[in-house]
């Protein structure tokens, strides 16, 4: 059983008025798209072209689709023209605990909206993908802040170790540091680095988007990511990340749980953010797409050590369809071109922007001339 999925798109001020627009094939919008979502999360589900009007959470429940039960992964389009608050999620441990003790405290703001993890993976398809993620290994960060001078010195004082950036980063946020903060801001606009130009470059933009953000000084370190076009990122629990710019497929497990760390008018939780982040320095590792040998032809994997998901990717054309065997309910999204889904005799025609849904385990076959993105649980 196939359903054809779509959604509106999410219009957080960090979006693009382009990006998604120019994926679908359509006028680019007034007000900033930001994210859509193909999933059964009930923060936005995804609509079920049937002519029922349901949502997907609905249709699942009523086809007893996997037996009813909710995905464990949440798929998107994500499009940013300036950058997401800097983040991180908790373990699942941390998720469930933390979403008991706001039951029972009943916080004015929640930190835990469920009580799940948020592994994530995200893949470019913009030419370029700007992301922060992860603390910058501590003798490259101190070569960076050199070139803001002695507005510094207090930071660099703490930049010796992976630990020392970690307390860095609680100190910058909890407001002991405004001075510290103020004075490094102000010497952005005469810093220069050849090492560390674009590094540079992306902290005067996010000073001028975010202007006295703590955040802005956060980001210097951490490590810059370029992704180009087909290259990913996985971001596991406790990572301090902020996508800076761009268009990429998004999946992660179905989780809205969110502790912000600055480039936000958000809540910032300092102590829960310190709480969870993950104590570790150094590069994030680009993740790139490997044959996939789990019953398929023509499509790779990008490979992520999580059970929540698993991520596949094809191009197909009228001289190389591809198929695949699913185990269970999957979701394929087309990103280029058209693409025609069959499971057995069911199909369904998908343009870039709209997604289907497989309900049942069994052989994928994918045909047409595209780009399609296929989700489903991981092993």
């Amino acid at each position: 059983m196939l359903a054809t999925l779509t959604n509106a798109p999410r219009g957080f001020d960090w979006g693009s008025r382009s990006l998604i627009a120019d994926l679908e094939g359509r006028a680019h919008a007034d007000a900033p798209e930001a994210e859509v979502w193909f999933g059964d999360h009930p923060s936005d589900p995804a609509d079920v072209l049937d002519g029922t009007g349901r949502t997907l959470e609905a249709w699942i429940r009523d086809e007893r689709v996997g037996g009813g039960a909710r995905l464990p992964y949440l798929l998107k389009l994500l499009a940013a023209s300036k950058a997401l608050s800097i983040q991180v999620h908790p373990t699942k441990a941390q998720a469930e605990a933390g979403y008991r003790r706001e039951n029972d405290e009943a916080p004015a703001v929640r930190n835990y909206v469920d009580d799940n993890h948020k592994p994530e993976m995200i893949v470019a398809l913009s030419d370029r993908f700007v992301a922060l993620c992860g603390l910058r290994e501590p003798a490259a960060t101190r070569r960076l802040l050199a070139a803001l001078g002695e507005a510094a010195a207090p930071l660099v004082a703490r930049a010796t170790d992976a630990a020392s950036l970690t307390d860095a980063v609680g100190w910058l946020l909890s407001g002991e540091a405004d001075e510290a903060v103020t004075a490094i801001l102000a010497a952005l606009g005469d810093a220069r680095s050849t090492e560390f130009a674009t590094e540079l470059s992306v902290a005067r933009d996010n000073a001028a988007d975010f202007p006295g953000d703590a955040g802005v000084v956060v980001g210097l370190l951490m490590n810059l990511v370029v992704l180009r076009r087909g290259e990913g990122l996985f971001l596991g629990a406790g990572q301090l990340h902020s996508y800076q710019s761009g268009l990429g497929v998004e999946i992660m497990a179905a989780s809205d749980n969110v502790l912000r760390g600055g480039l936000t008018p958000k809540h910032i939780d300092v102590g829960e953010l310190m709480r969870i982040i993950a104590p570790e320095a150094g590069p994030v590792p680009v993740v790139l797409p490997r044959a996939f040998n789990g019953g398929s032809h023509g499509f790779e994997e990008y490979p992520a050590p999580v059970r929540d998901f698993r991520l596949l990717r094809a191009e197909v054309s009228s001289e190389q369809p591809a198929r695949v065997a699913v185990s269970g309910p999957a979701i394929a999204l087309c990103v280029a071109g058209s693409v025609t889904v069959w499971e057995g005799a069911d199909q369904a025609t998908i343009p870039a922007g709209r997604a289907v849904i497989i309900a049942g385990a069994g052989e994928v076959s994918v045909e047409g001339s595209g780009e399609v993105f296929l989700a489903e649980e991981g092993a």
